[in-house]
């Protein structure tokens, strides 16, 4: 139930003075269907006034004038301007107007009245002159010329002048609410009481408090994370389902770690204390192993999997192309056989005596692991005990059908394990994985060797060909990725099977092309042939940017790099590294005259200093910016109204563990201060808008 102290500002825009039938609608456009809403839009900009005389104003500033009226100039002929002439205390001020007429602006200032007035300065022939004033009123209402004034989001019928009014109506609608922030945390960081912070959002004093490090900005945006971090938190303790309890480290994961043809670093090991403390706590595991391009988390997940196995459980591995579960399967199966657990490979392309024997296996517990594509969450897919399901590249697959395969435990809850090799910076990590506890791989295995990184401009490409002859003829593989698939008259991008044909001609060999447009079968064919060697070149658009596993593959060249995003280069270069060879990833840019924005250059600057998947997630990040980069409409939450991802990172990450603190200390809420947090959390529940706009 919604605190009643909160009905005020949940009651429907309609009920703000000036909201009429026409009204209503333009609001909920711009606002949302509440009183909240119209509180919760902050200003987009500052009109900052002026009190001068005109010989000290200055061309552009926007000022304030008190003059006398001293006449009309009436336009001499169609389509001149009708002008105002006063006077101030040092000389003559001229309002200007494009459009109107001359007697309702001499009833608005009758020649001989006094009359402040303001609006933007423009001097024409040594005159100073306003275009169209902001105001003009009588000098006894002076007070109603505001020295800032807050720029709103207007629409067509619906003025920024006009929404000032409302969210002004919205203030004063706003009851005092009990403080839900720690006091003394609040005067550590110098943000004011809740009342304070949104009666300056719409009352700034200067353009410093529309900033978003500005206290009473900061302070709002805070509640407003905060708020998203405790419905996550308390969103997931009550999702809270009953596991069956998987064994740690037992005979069957000792013979699997035995196999592995490398040791495990220390954040490997890290890792699966993490995941073997969830999967023996009882309750439903929910972890995300985030880890860099080559990183090991397929071991870790394959340790994991043999835990389950050795607690008499089945395992099931999902993966968004049927590519990269062969490649699971060619190199897990061979591990999992030599512990004498039984896996099998599902995908579409099985035969239906295939399908009809491999889903016996599962069903009658005969195999331990399956292994596939979407095949595995279908309907006719049944296991005797489920108990854990890893999905790998988690972000190719949506909610529903993660949660199709997690429902076939049974009478039991499956522990879930996603698998991500892009790193997130950790600010949107704790935003956009909220609800999953997460595991990061910050070292690589020995053995991988890093690519040495080039940035060169597109001009040079003839220089990268010749010396790509040379290292096929000695028996290097390379991929040369391109962003389109054919040429186009509107794109002077490369196009790849143009590339490919040019290719073939300057090195005399066989090149592979391989991109989206496709069929499965057939670019998988070319990728396999690829991946055995057969193939010295492989052309492609970022079909491979994840999911290809050639360990003979040293050389990546990546024309019009400068169009990429640094996490897809980042994974690009990733393709290459993976075997004992020393490796190179070329970077071409620009086009024909070599030009490479601020932006751009610094993109390909940090892909050539470091090969740091974090380090280059975090610039990424930094670099773009926020826009909506939480991706939270798409699990239940609106974007956010007062958060910048950017400039609050430190409040967000203080959100997440104050979360995590509060409920932890107070699990029902049902202290004093328990009471105001189920305020914030009523407060900035986005719900009832979004039934609305939908």
């Amino acid at each position: 139930m919604r605190p009643e102290i909160l009905f005020p500002l949940f009651a429907e825009v309609a009920t703000l003075k000036g909201v009429g039938p026409r009204i209503e609608p333009l609001v909920k456009r711009l606002a949302g269907p509440l009183v909240r809403d119209v509180l919760f839009t902050a200003p987009t900009n500052l009109i900052v006034r002026r009190r001068t005389v005109s010989t000290e104003a200055a061309e552009g500033e926007t000022a304030i004038f008190e003059v006398v009226v001293d006449r009309l100039i009436k336009p001499a002929k169609i389509g001149q301007p009708i002008k105002l002439r006063a006077q101030d205390a040092a000389g003559f001020v001229h309002l200007v107007w494009f459009q109107g007429s001359p007697q309702q602006i001499e009833r608005l200032a009758p020649p001989g009245s006094r009359r402040v007035v303001s609006g933007k300065v423009e001097r024409f022939g040594g005159e100073v002159q306003i275009p169209h004033p902001d105001y003009i009123v009588p000098v006894e209402r002076a007070a109603e010329v505001p020295p800032f004034e807050p720029v709103y989001p207007q629409t067509q019928g619906l003025t920024s002048r006009q929404f000032r009014k409302l969210a002004l109506g919205a203030l004063e609608a706003a009851p005092e609410l009990p403080e839900w922030q720690d006091a003394a945390w609040l005067a550590r960081r110098g943000f004011p009481g809740w009342r304070a912070a949104v009666t300056a959002l719409h009352a700034p004093g200067g353009a410093a408090d529309l900033a978003p490090d500005a206290p009473a900005r900061a302070r709002l945006a805070y509640d407003e994370v905060l708020a998203h971090q405790l419905a996550l938190a308390r969103r997931r303790r009550a999702r809270v389902t009953v596991a069956a309890p998987v064994l740690a480290a037992g005979p069957v994961s000792q013979r699997v770690e035995s196999a592995l043809p490398f040791t495990l670093t220390g954040a490997q090991k890290q890792a699966l204390v993490e995941i073997r403390s969830d999967l023996t706590s009882g309750a439903q595991m929910g972890r995300l192993l985030q880890g860099d391009v080559g990183s090991g988390k397929t071991a870790v997940a394959a340790l994991a999997i043999a835990d389950a196995v050795s607690s008499g459980h089945q395992a099931a591995l999902m993966a968004p192309t049927e590519i990269l579960a062969r490649q699971h399967m060619e190199k897990l199966g061979r591990l999992f056989a030599a512990a004498g657990v039984r896996a099998v490979l599902l995908t579409g392309r099985d035969t239906a005596g295939e399908r009809r024997d491999k889903l016996a296996a599962l069903a009658d517990g005969a195999v331990h692991v399956a292994i596939g594509t979407h095949a595995l969450f279908q309907d006719a897919v049944t296991f005797r005990s489920l108990a854990l399901a890893v999905i790998d590249e988690q972000h190719r697959f949506g909610v529903s059908e993660r949660q199709r395969l997690q429902a076939k435990g049974g009478d039991h809850g499956v522990h879930l394990l996603t698998m991500s090799a892009t790193p997130i910076p950790r600010t949107l990590e704790m935003t956009r994985f909220g609800d999953l506890d997460v595991s990061r791989l910050t070292e690589k295995p020995p053995g991988r060797t890093p690519a040495t990184t080039a940035v060169l401009p597109q001009a040079r490409i003839g220089d990268v060909v010749q010396r790509l002859r040379v290292a096929v003829a000695r028996g290097a593989q390379a991929y040369w990725i391109c962003p389109l698939v054919e040429e186009s008259e509107a794109s002077d991008l490369a196009a790849a099977t143009e590339r490919a044909n040019d290719l073939r001609r300057a090195l005399g060999v066989e090149v592979g092309l391989a991109h989206g447009r496709m069929p499965g079968p057939d670019r998988e064919q070319v990728m396999a042939a690829f991946s055995e060697g057969r193939l010295p070149v492989l052309v492609a658009t970022t079909v491979v940017e994840v999911g290809v596993d050639v360990p003979n593959a040293s050389i990546m060249i990546i024309e019009h790099a400068d169009r990429f995003g640094l996490a897809q280069l980042h994974q690009l270069r990733g393709r290459v590294g993976r075997g004992a060879k020393a490796s190179a990833c070329t970077l071409l840019y620009g086009g024909e005259d070599g030009g490479l924005g601020e932006t751009a250059r610094a993109r390909l600057e940090i892909l050539r200093r470091t090969e740091d998947g974090f380090e280059i997630a975090e610039e990424d990040f930094r670099l773009r910016g926020g826009g909506d980069p939480l991706g939270l409409r798409q699990s239940g939450f609106p974007a956010y109204r007062f958060v910048d991802p950017v400039q609050h990172r430190d409040l967000m990450l203080a959100a997440h563990d104050d979360a995590r603190l509060i409920l932890s200390r107070d699990p029902e809420l049902g202290s004093s201060r328990g009471e105001a947090i189920r305020v914030l959390e009523a407060l900035f529940d986005w719900r009832q808008e979004r039934a609305a706009s939908d």
